[in-house]
C-alpha cells in the first residue's frame, strides 16, 4: 500500500512539473481554470513545446505510460500534429540504459561476456523500447543478429503502476453507473497478464515462432528466426532483419515500393492472423513494423517486439467473422442479431431497435476513403450506442481493439485513399465460404475422420450400454415395449453401421488418392 501511496504522488508530481495539466485544461478544459494553475505554479519552467512535455513525462513514467503514448501517436485524427510527431518518438527511441548493465545481463543470462559468445557485439543499442533494448551482433559464424536485452527493474516497476490500474479499475467500477457493464477490472486483469509476458523474453521468442510458421508461405510478411541456443528469459537472439522503418514513407517511395499495395498486404495480414490463425501480433505500432530492402524480398512488411501477442477461440472468430461481413453488407439487423445471440446484450432487447441505432453509427462513414473517416468519431458513437444498451465489454478482445487502432493509423499513413471496407470485404467473403461453405464442411468432416475412426466401433457397445441403463429404471410395460421393438432397434442399428463403414471408405480412399496424386 504504502508504494501505491508513493506512486501515486510521483505521477501528480510529473504531472504538474511537466504542465500536463495545462496541456489537458487548454486543450479540454476551462481556460480560466488553467490561468488559476499557472498562478499557482508559476515556478515550473513551461518553455518547451507541449509535445516533447507530454513525451517526457510519459518516459519518465515508465513503460506502462510509454505504450500508451505509442497508440496515441497512432491517432492523427484526435491528437494534435506537434503532439502526435513527438509521441512517435516513444516508438523507439525511448532512452536506452547503459551497455554495461546489458553485458552483465547478457553475460548472467547466457553463461558468457559477449566477447566470448560472438564474433563482434555493438556495444551502442540500435533501438530502444519500453521494455528492452536491441544491440547488434555476428555470431562467429558470420550470421548477423540482433540481441533483445530485458530493462534492468522492469517487474517493480511493472507492479506498482499496475496495482494502481487495478485500484483505479475499482473506483470505477464502485462510483460510475456504467462500470460494472464495461467490466474495468478484468480489462486490467487481461493487460496485467499481458504485460508480465512481456517481460520473459523465451515467451516473446516462442510467440515469434509461431508467427513465423503461421507465415511460412507468405510473400507478404517476415518474421525474423529465433536462435534457440541463445535464448533465455531475459536475453533473446534473433535473425537481423534490414528494412525501412513504416513510418519513414519518403524512404520507401524511394526504394520503389508501391504504398496503395502495402497498405492491402497490411489488410490481409490482419485478417489472415485474426480469422485464419486466431493468433495476431497485438503491439503493431510502427516502431514494430518495416519493410524489406533485401531484392529477394522487396517490399514485404517485416515484423519485430513478439511480447504481446493476442488469440481468439472460435465463438470469438465467428462472431467477429459474421459483424465484420454484416457491416461490410450493411445488414445492421444481422449485426444486432449477432450481439444478442452472443448473450454479449440482454436477450430481451428489441432486434429492431439495436438495427436502428447501429445503422446510425455506422452509415455515415461508408463509401468514403480513409482519410475522410475518423475511427475515433465511430467507437465515441457505438460507446453511447453500447451503454444505452448494455453492451457488455468482453476483455478478451481489448487487445484486438487495439491492434485496430494500429492498423487504422498505419493505412492512413501509407494510403489515405484507401478504402478499408472494399479491401476487407472480399477476404472475409471467402473465408467465410472456406469455414461454412462446402469446402468448409468438407475439410471439418476431413478433421473429425479419426475421431469417428475411433467412436463407430465403439457405437453398438454404447447403445447397448444406454438401453441396459435404460431398462433398469422404466416401469415393466415400458420394458415390454423395448423388447418387442428391439427387432426395428437392430435394424435401424445395422442401418447405422453400414452408413458409418460406407463413410470411413470413403474418408480413406481420398486419404489414398490424396497420398497418390503427390
Amino acid at each position: 500500500m504504502i508504494f501505491k501511496f508513493f506512486r501515486f504522488l510521483k505521477i501528480i508530481s510529473v504531472t504538474f512539473r511537466y504542465g500536463l495539466d495545462e496541456i489537458a485544461f487548454s486543450r479540454y478544459g476551462s481556460v480560466r481554470a488553467a490561468q488559476t494553475l499557472e498562478l499557482l505554479l508559476f515556478w515550473r519552467d513551461l518553455s518547451a513545446p507541449r509535445g516533447q512535455r507530454l513525451r517526457c513525462a510519459l518516459e519518465e513514467l515508465g513503460p506502462i505510460f510509454v505504450k500508451f503514448g505509442q497508440l496515441l501517436s497512432t491517432r492523427r485524427d484526435l491528437m494534435p500534429a506537434d503532439i502526435a510527431d513527438e509521441l512517435a518518438k516513444l516508438q523507439d527511441r525511448v532512452p536506452p540504459f547503459s551497455s554495461d548493465l546489458a553485458i552483465a545481463q547478457i553475460t548472467q543470462s547466457l553463461g558468457a561476456h559477449p566477447d566470448q559468445l560472438f564474433a563482434s557485439f555493438e556495444r551502442i543499442p540500435v533501438a530502444s523500447a519500453s521494455i528492452a533494448q536491441v544491440h547488434f551482433a555476428t555470431l562467429k559464424d558470420g550470421r548477423e543478429v540482433a540481441v533483445k536485452v530485458l530493462r534492468p527493474g522492469m517487474k517493480k516497476s511493472i507492479d506498482q503502476d499496475v496495482a494502481l490500474m487495478h485500484v483505479a479499475a475499482n473506483l470505477v467500477e464502485w462510483s460510475w453507473s456504467d462500470g460494472k457493464r464495461l467490466k474495468p477490472k478484468e480489462v486490467v486483469a487481461e493487460f496485467d497478464v499481458y504485460l508480465h509476458d512481456e517481460l520473459d523474453l523465451m515467451r516473446e521468442a516462442a510467440n515469434a515462432n509461431q508467427l513465423r510458421r503461421n507465415f511460412a508461405n507468405s510473400d507478404m510478411l517476415l518474421i525474423p528466426e529465433m536462435l534457440w541456443d541463445y535464448c533465455s528469459s531475459s536475453v533473446i537472439v534473433m535473425q537481423r532483419m534490414n528494412g525501412i522503418p513504416i513510418s519513414q514513407t519518403q524512404l520507401l517511395i524511394d526504394a520503389g515500393i508501391d504504398l496503395k499495395k502495402l497498405s492491402r498486404d497490411g489488410i490481409e495480414i490482419f485478417f489472415t492472423q485474426i480469422f485464419r490463425d486466431g493468433f495476431f501480433h497485438a503491439d503493431m505500432h510502427p516502431g514494430n513494423i518495416m519493410v524489406s530492402t533485401d531484392p529477394a524480398t522487396l517490399g514485404r512488411y517485416i515484423a519485430v517486439d513478439f511480447g504481446i501477442v493476442g488469440t481468439l477461440n472460435d465463438f470469438d472468430k465467428d462472431y467477429l467473422s459474421q459483424n465484420f461481413l454484416a457491416f461490410f453488407r450493411r445488414d445492421y439487423k444481422r449485426v444486432a442479431q449477432a450481439h444478442i445471440e452472443s448473450g454479449w446484450v440482454p436477450k430481451d432487447t428489441r432486434v429492431e431497435e439495436l438495427e436502428a441505432a447501429v445503422r446510425a453509427c455506422c452509415e455515415p462513414i461508408f463509401d468514403r476513403p480513409l482519410k475522410d473517416i475518423s475511427f475515433g468519431y465511430v467507437l465515441l458513437r457505438l460507446f453511447q450506442t453500447s451503454r444505452r444498451f448494455n453492451v457488455e465489454v468482453q476483455p478478451q478482445l481489448v487487445l484486438l481493439q487495439k491492434t485496430l487502432l494500429n492498423i487504422e493509423g498505419l493505412g492512413r499513413q501509407l494510403d489515405p485513399e484507401l478504402d478499408l471496407w472494399k479491401t476487407a470485404k472480399p477476404y472475409l467473403e471467402q473465408w467465410m465460404s472456406e469455414q461454412i461453405g462446402w469446402q468448409g464442411l468438407w475439410q471439418n468432416l476431413k478433421n473429425e475422420a479419426p475421431h469417428y475412426a475411433h467412436l463407430f466401433p465403439q457405437l453398438p457397445r454404447l447403445i447397448h450400454q444406454a438401453l441396459s441403463r435404460a431398462s433398469e429404471d422404466v416401469a415393466p410395460q415400458l420394458l415390454n415395449r423395448l423388447l418387442r421393438e428391439q427387432k426395428t432397434t437392430n435394424c435401424l442399428l445395422r442401418t447405422m453401421l453400414w452408413l458409418a463403414g460406407g463413410f470411413l471408405g470413403g474418408i480413406m480412399l481420398w486419404q489414398f488418392w490424396s497420398i497418390f496424386a503427390r
